[in-house]
């Protein structure tokens, strides 16, 4: 049995596509936190592996546990998810213009079996006008979201210029990675 641990749509909506079936698991109360001296590059793969840690210890034999975290990284500054409207329109304004990192961390476990990847995205926006960020903060309430925006909405419509990688990265799973790795455990 395949578990997805993770309440995000995107990532259910991604991981479906796949056509493998899967079940939704959920420990709440996980720790997030990474050390301040982690390179940004491997924060995603950190946290996705601490996150599997509960789960390993409970794993029944022919399960397979998926954990995953995204982090959107410009300037060497890690973008989380927004606080508030005023931390939203922050990091999009730091976007604006620019070209950034989004690294999707994943860690696959099973009773015998650990690996752990991570996989990056550049993404580039046009330069942003204040208007269309608020619009974008509130219309869409990207406060769920890693660096404050969804790609699959209005603000990747009209913003993104360039993307060099996986789009589903961006969204919060990389699947084709996933894929090459499940086949080969299930």
């Amino acid at each position: 049995m395949l578990i997805l641990a993770s309440n995000s749509p995107r990532r259910k909506e991604l991981l479906k596509g796949l056509g493998v079936p899967f079940d939704v698991l959920v420990i709440k109360g996980i720790d997030e936190s990474f050390p301040d001296t982690l390179a940004a590059e491997n924060v995603a793969e950190y946290i996705a592996k601490k996150k599997a840690a509960p789960y390993k210890e409970q794993l029944l034999a022919g399960n397979t546990v998926i954990t995953a975290d995204t982090v959107v990284v410009c300037e060497d500054e890690i973008l989380g998810k927004p606080k508030d409207e005023a931390d939203a329109h922050r990091m999009l304004r730091k976007l604006s213009g620019k070209t950034h990192q989004v690294y999707t961390g994943v860690c696959i476990v099973t009773k015998d079996l650990e690996t752990s990847f991570s996989v990056r995205t550049d993404v580039t926006f046009k330069e942003l006008t204040d208007d269309e960020i608020l619009y974008y903060i509130r219309e869409y309430k990207p406060f769920d979201k890693a660096g404050a925006y969804g790609i699959q909405e209005w603000i990747g419509y009209i913003g993104i210029t360039n993307i060099d990688g996986s789009y589903y990265n961006v969204m919060g799973l990389p699947v084709q990675r996933i894929y090459e790795v499940i086949k080969d455990i299930m």
